[in-house]
């Protein structure tokens, strides 16, 4: 529910704060004192167009700012999709205008824009006067008065669940059926590329080990000549490095008698000449086993450039990603000659899949067909007392695909005279006839949905006597579900308000301005009573005027 408004530099309104409470809210003044550029302000946060006409005072910005309580909205998931700070108890709503024309939207002081400020807003409030019958011409909001009275919340879970599964199918099978058909056009390009992969036979790792054999190959002189070097210099006739060790080992041994500081230095000595020794023998060895072979350096350089070319013609690193793209060639020949088998498997999903929303789909079908009869009788007996004794109510059902919300397409059909035929309620209902139906339905639903908090703006025009105390005690019983605010002219229905505003202007020395004032329990009285006898007040209105509001409270202890 909305529980602060705060405009400033918006037409007659220098600075305004208002704070408002759960129940039934009246907002009464005389005509042209602004109560519509109040509502004009809140437009803004519902992410209408502004229009810096409304400047009030073209050096400094417009700034409309409202605080929400929205413990018990289920908003969680949008302010983590929208990256906004979560407060599960409070949310801000700002909106400003500067003079140029610019406008800023925030949520939590966080800049958005203005499209997320008004997905938010339109669920936490609802302006609604005699022209707003959008929301009651919409399909998808005339499904959800039928599925909040069915109870279907958690049916449509389960249904959604299925339906998502079911999409998921048919987007696996339509993509898979591309990719065959893609397949199949590149059949021939795919066995070419294949043949030439396959004919060269290649091994995991075989790039790198040809470049090693083909580097040894490649340096045979210089490396025959280095492992020469090693073996002569290390085990060579004359003065080799193995021989003056021996001398170096029995000197140490000398030594060892006469210094025990040296003890032991010989046997080491002696042990790094049997390592010496086998390498020097190890590199003799592999000195006598290269050869010069210049047939089999030829036939690895051959290898390596088809291995190199194929590299580049693939745009692979290396054999073992070659070998890897082989492989997906196979696997793409495989699934093209086993194409009706994979599609007739992805067939049969959809199919099951399909089957099991649609049986979800038809129980919720059938529940909605049950609730529509429900409302039609509960919103008829509502509805007659308002002056609307001849309406005539019906909804219009049409099953067609699987949807999100199932099979049904519905459409709400009204008729308000006698022989009139049922039209939709869009092309049938007058700004005020329209005006009382939302009101009957939202009086069937407020238990049923989570509405979010909702203003009627002189939805009660046109009517008076019963009707119109009929409507005040509506608008209570929905403010014991929501929070309901109301502007009004007709002191019946100000009677039934747990909390009042009153909206007047003042003048100035140099300017009018627009000022709103809560009023006290007399005060209350007072104002009821003024609307009914006009600017002659007397103790008769005053006597009829607490006679009302005690209706209310009498109306309220006997609930």
């Amino acid at each position: 529910m909305i529980k602060q408004l705060h405009i400033s530099n918006y037409a007659l309104i220098d600075r305004l704060d208002i704070a408002f409470a759960e129940g039934l809210t009246i907002i009464t003044g005389e005509t042209g004192a602004g109560k519509s550029i109040i509502l004009g302000a809140l437009s803004l946060i519902l992410g209408e167009r502004a229009d810096s006409k409304a400047i009030r005072d073209t050096s400094a910005k417009t700034v409309v700012e409202a605080t929400f309580d929205i413990g018990g909205y289920q908003l969680e998931r949008f302010f983590a999709d929208n990256d906004i700070d979560w407060d599960e108890h409070e949310c801000l709503l700002r909106r400003e205008l500067s003079p140029s024309g610019r406008s800023r939207a925030f949520i939590n002081d966080m800049p958005v824009p203005l499209n997320v400020l008004r997905e938010l807003s339109t669920q936490l409030l609802d302006i609604h006067s005699q022209h707003s019958n959008m929301l009651l011409s919409n399909p998808a909001f005339q499904l959800s008065i039928l599925d909040s009275i069915a109870g279907n919340n958690e049916l449509l879970d389960q249904y959604h669940s299925h339906y998502q599964e079911y999409r998921d199918a048919v987007q696996l099978l339509d993509k898979t059926q591309q990719d065959m058909e893609q397949l199949r056009h590149n059949e021939d390009y795919i066995r070419f590329q294949l043949d030439q992969l396959q004919t060269m036979q290649l091994q995991p790792d075989e790039d790198q080990l040809l470049e090693a054999e083909q580097a040894k190959l490649s340096n045979v002189t210089s490396l025959k000549e280095a492992l020469w070097t090693v073996e002569n210099e290390l085990d060579g006739e004359e003065n080799g490095i193995l021989e003056r060790l021996k001398g170096i080992a029995q000197r140490l041994d000398e030594a060892e008698h006469n210094l025990h500081d040296v003890e032991g230095m010989g046997e080491r000595v002696r042990t790094a000449l049997i390592e010496l020794k086998d390498i020097a023998q190890s590199a003799g060895a592999i000195m006598e086993s290269l050869n010069d072979d210049p047939a089999e350096l030829a036939r690895i350089d051959d290898r390596l450039n088809s291995i190199y070319a194929l590299q580049r013609k693939h745009n692979a690193q290396d054999v073992n990603q070659l070998i890897a793209i082989q492989r997906d060639y196979e696997r793409q020949l495989g699934e093209i000659e086993h194409n009706d088998d994979i599609i007739e498997e992805l067939r049969a999903r959809v199919d099951a899949a399909h089957k099991a929303a649609m049986e979800l789909a038809g129980k919720l079908s059938l529940k909605r067909h049950e609730a529509a009869k429900r409302f039609g009788t509960e919103l008829l007996s509502l509805a007659a007392p308002l002056g609307m004794k001849n309406i005539a109510f019906d909804v219009d059902f049409k099953q067609g695909a699987l949807m999100p919300s199932g099979i049904d397409n519905v459409n709400f059909m009204m008729a308000f005279n006698k022989n009139q035929a049922l039209m939709p309620v869009k092309d049938t209902a007058s700004g005020g006839e329209i005006s009382r139906v939302m009101l009957c339905i939202k009086t069937i639903i407020a238990r049923h949905m989570q509405l979010p908090s909702i203003i009627f703006d002189e939805v009660d025009t046109g009517v008076s006597g019963d009707v119109a105390t009929m409507i005040g005690e509506m608008m209570a019983d929905i403010s014991r579900s929501i929070q309901v605010i109301t502007i009004t002219h007709l002191p019946q229905v100000a009677a039934n308000g747990d909390h009042h505003l009153r909206v007047y202007k003042a003048d100035t020395h140099d300017e009018t301005l627009t000022h709103v004032e809560p009023l006290d329990e007399q005060e209350h009285v007072m104002e009821v009573a003024r609307m009914l006898s006009g600017k002659d007040l007397n103790q008769a209105a005053i006597d009829n005027a607490k006679s009302l509001i005690n209706h209310k409270h009498r109306t309220d202890h006997d609930e």
